[in-house]
């Protein structure tokens, strides 16, 4: 109980970052930017970050994970750190500057003249997150979830202040008579000042974090190397797949719903939209992973892991369905994080793709056998699997029902790799998850969400009246959940006397 009390104590940690992260990104980076831009312009935004979350895999090269692997070692930590430090700095040198040199050629090619600038603020954005990596790996490690959360919160801070300052306050100081300002300020591409202000904020968090290099003496190790390249290759493929699964849906909404490039940039600013809300789910997977993946590699030693582990497991399948069901019921109130209404069209992807989101958190919890068990390619395996239903299905589905189609493909993608990864955990690893519960707590919170909406659609209910019934409702799954687990509760009642 007392491992589970310090695994929570440093999600909650991890989460205070993680949730400031998406309450300030629903707040400026959804709900201003979406009033600041019109839909075919946030459909830019939101494609230029699925292109990054695939570039950021092949500068990390998932570098951090065979930190933790290899770091976790007793007296291996420096070592560890400082081998794979000296390779990411060479990595991320050579690519940046291949990015750099290509970007007049890439950018007519995506979209426009202005894409090549984008490419060279976005190829120093990845360069820095990536020099970050293994200092946030170190922090994580070693239990300093506290630096890390205030960390993360400053990047944050900068990059909103950096936004409203190139978006706000420059423009007015312009039109008050600055004349200065008009010679490098461009009003023809506002958004271009969005990646700016990324850039600006990731260039300050390395600044901050270059004393964690600093702490330790430098020593590469060539035989550490290979076996971390090693032990990370099958990972770099299962983070492809997972950046074709979660992101590529955008692009393939931009290229496959429309032939009409102009409605195909409104579809994908709608689509990034209000994917944002059902994004929401990703806060705890996103926040148990900062804390879970060190704790895993840290606990893999220990006669009662695997208990530990199905106990994690559990926890956050009971977690994942109250935020399923919470963010669904009181999604009246959620969509005003969006606060241009033309967006709103797409708020019927948000069920299916909170559904696929807590589908993917149940597929890390079941895939950390694979890690432990040195068998990532196993994982490789399943994650490109994934990868092949989510091109079939989206190449089947979004020609004919749009964006609708890429949250259908999302949602069955995840849930073949978390059975699979657990099919597989339970013969080379076997893990006892209650997998009886764990999906009874989603299959009663999907039900309580379709009383709730056909009773919404069936009598008319005003918008008042709806969140007073699925108040309701929610505490009738609270106590359902209460009568599932009345022994665990004894138990527990029975400990703390």
């Amino acid at each position: 109980m007392s491992l589970l009390k310090k695994l929570a104590g440093d999600t909650a940690i991890y989460g205070v970052s993680s949730i400031l992260s998406r309450v300030l990104n629903f707040f400026v980076m959804t709900a201003y930017l979406t009033s600041a831009f019109k839909r075919e312009e946030y459909g830019v935004y939101a494609e230029m970050y699925a292109y990054v979350a695939i570039l950021i895999i092949f500068f990390t090269y998932r570098m951090e994970t065979a930190f933790f692997r290899f770091g976790s070692r007793d007296g291996n930590l420096d070592r560890a750190f400082s081998t794979g430090s000296v390779m990411l700095l060479t990595t991320t040198i050579i690519l940046t500057s291949m990015l750099v040199l290509v970007a007049p050629v890439l950018g007519p090619i995506l979209d426009s003249s202005n894409y090549q600038k984008y490419i060279v603020w976005f190829a120093f954005i990845v360069a820095f997150d990536a020099l970050t990596a293994l200092p946030f790996a170190r922090l994580r490690l070693t239990n300093r979830p506290v630096k890390f959360a205030v960390l993360k919160t400053v990047n944050i801070l900068v990059n909103i202040i950096s936004l409203f300052f190139f978006l706000e306050i420059l423009p007015r100081l312009i039109d008050g008579g600055w004349d200065t300002g008009n010679e490098f300020y461009d009003k023809t591409d506002r958004i271009k000042y969005v990646f700016i202000a990324n850039f600006i904020a990731s260039a300050v968090t390395m600044l901050l974090l270059l004393p964690e290099y600093f702490k330790i003496k430098f020593n590469f190790d060539q035989a550490l190397l290979k076996k971390m390249l090693i032990y990370a290759a099958p990972l770099i493929i299962v983070s492809i797949a997972a950046a074709v699964n979660q992101h590529l849906n955008i692009l393939l909404v931009k290229n496959w719903a429309t032939t009409d490039e102009e409605l195909a940039k409104v579809l994908v600013g709608e689509y990034g939209a209000c994917f944002k809300i059902a994004m929401l789910m990703s806060l705890a997977i996103q926040a148990f992973n900062y804390a879970a993946e060190p704790f895993f590699f840290n606990q893999s030693e220990q006669k009662n892991a695997k208990e530990t582990y199905a106990d994690v497991g559990q926890a956050f399948a009971l977690a994942g369905s109250f935020i399923f069901l919470g963010i669904l019921l009181y999604l009246d109130i959620f969509k005003h994080l969006i606060r241009n209404p033309d967006y709103w069209v797409a708020l019927r992807i948000v069920p299916i793709l909170l559904l696929a989101n807590f589908f993917l958190g149940l597929y890390y919890n079941f895939s950390i056998w694979y890690k432990l068990r040195d068998r990532t390619t196993m994982g490789a395996y399943i994650s490109v699997a994934g990868s092949a239903i989510t091109l079939g299905l989206n190449f089947l589905l979004i020609p004919k029902i749009g964006y609708m189609g890429a949250a259908y493909t999302a949602m069955i993608c995840y849930a073949f790799m978390a059975a699979a990864s657990y099919l597989t955990g339970q013969r080379y690893y076997p893990v006892p998850y209650p997998v009886g519960k764990m999906f009874t707590y989603i299959a009663l919170a999907v039900g309580i969400y379709l009383i709730s909406d056909f009773l919404k659609d069936s009598m008319g209910l005003s918008v008042p009246v709806s969140l007073l019934v699925n108040t309701i409702l929610l505490l009738a799954y609270a106590l359902m959940i209460v009568f599932i687990e009345r022994d665990q509760l004894r138990k527990l009642l029975r400990s703390k006397k």
